[in-house]
């Protein structure tokens, strides 16, 4: 019997073909879904895996690939995304805690210094009222500053600094502008009233334009000289109405005005140049001993020894209330300059003008509270204006500054 086989045509063929690889195809395609592939690390059901024909126990021996739809989770389950989204999130809350811890380490060294000069001023005046011997209380001061700074390196609270000669020559007139400006500052602590003495101390923004047209050449903008402008004019109105007013406390202020915006860009110059220049604690420390070593002769000879139990007894005075208000006056005094040269190693000097402007104020309104120091109207508003100029002049600087960065 023959049997006719037909011999295939092309049609066919292709047909044929279509059909297995459809079906080799759909094949994995049911497999798939029968069994989906999980990512690594997440545990495939065991009749799933039985099913499939594999042999294998558990998820450990599974090898599957990733499916298009999964995020491969890395050590501990996280994502790669989520990760890196943590790990940046995590720097950006360190830089902002550490930008909140800074702000809040300088807003406490500004109120340390506004409240260590707010006891200096009151206890120095209790003394010099009853003690009248300027040169004998400064001097005191920077003794009791160089005790207190000796204190730190012996004990190891700050490193002790190796001082060369160079610096020391350096140092030195530094060391004397500072001597001066705190010796007259005293003397017009001890002839005026205490907020009148800050007041016309507020005429250092004058000083300081003044010596830079005069030494450096600067031509100072109309801005800065209309804000001298309410400085000058308040100190005026504030002197002629002031009950207190003296020649001697007058001029004493003035020139510590002068004396103080040298000690300023001179220290600012120092602490910022050099590879051996001294830290602002040891700066300080070595200008108060130097001070010392300047101002004890100079007191010797000019006032004798008069700050002794004896002398002080023979004034009508208490001598343990006298030396104890003038050791804690000394303190404050050692105590809130040191911590203004930190703040002006921290700050530009603008900052620092502003920081000091409002310094004056919260020392004027305290000291008129302790004292109970009569104040006109007329007065009143020659302070207001001499401090409200201040400001304005601290502004005007900053925006100078800003326009040329």
């Amino acid at each position: 019997m023959h049997v006719l086989i037909a011999k295939p045509t092309r049609a066919t063929r292709a047909s044929a073909l279509g059909a297995r690889s459809a079906g080799s195809l759909r094949a994995p395609v049911a497999s798939r879904l029968r069994n989906p592939v999980a990512p690594r690390g997440i545990p495939r059901r065991r009749d799933a895996v039985e099913t499939a024909g594999l042999g294998l126990e558990g998820p450990a021996k599974c090898r599957a690939a990733p499916s298009p739809s999964w995020s491969l989770p890395q050590r501990g389950g996280a994502r790669p995304e989520v990760a890196v989204r943590a790990s940046s999130s995590s720097a950006g809350d360190e830089s902002s805690s550490g930008g909140a811890s800074n702000t809040l380490l300088l807003g406490g060294m500004f109120g340390l210094w506004y409240l260590f000069n707010i006891f200096f001023n009151i206890y120095n005046k209790q003394v010099l009222k009853v003690f009248a011997f300027p040169i004998t209380c400064t001097a005191l001061q920077f003794i009791v500053g160089s005790f207190l700074a000796l204190i730190l390196w012996t004990t190891g609270l700050h490193k002790k600094p190796k001082v060369t000669k160079d610096q020391l020559v350096s140092i030195l007139p530094l060391a004397c502008v500072h001597t001066l400006g705190n010796l007259l500052t005293m003397v017009s602590l001890g002839k005026v009233a205490v907020s009148f003495t800050h007041t016309i101390k507020a005429m250092e923004p004058f000083f300081s334009v003044a010596l830079s047209s005069i030494f450096l050449g600067d031509v100072p903008s109309l801005a800065v000289l209309s804000t001298l402008v309410p400085i000058v004019g308040g100190v005026a109105l504030a002197s002629a109405t002031e009950a207190s007013f003296n020649w001697a406390g007058f001029g004493a202020a003035m020139g510590s005005n002068l004396t103080f915006q040298s000690r300023n860009v001179l220290s600012k110059k120092f602490m910022t140049g050099g590879k051996n220049t001294l830290d602002n604690i040891n700066l300080f420390s070595v200008i108060t001993m130097m001070s010392a070593c300047i101002l004890a002769p100079i007191a010797l000879l000019m006032e004798g020894v008069q700050f002794t139990p004896a002398n002080l007894t023979a004034m009508g005075l208490d001598w343990q209330v006298i030396m104890k208000r003038a050791l804690f006056a000394g303190i404050c005094f050692h105590s809130y300059q040191q911590v203004s040269y930190m703040i002006l190693q921290r700050v530009s000097p603008v900052t620092h003008s502003i920081g000091n402007c409002v310094k004056r104020v919260v020392v004027i309104t305290s000291s008129v509270i302790f004292f109970a120091t009569p104040v006109s109207l007329l007065n009143g508003i020659g302070t207001a204006m001499a401090l409200s100029g201040v400001f304005a002049y601290s502004q005007v600087k900053r925006l100078a500054g800003k326009k040329k960065d």
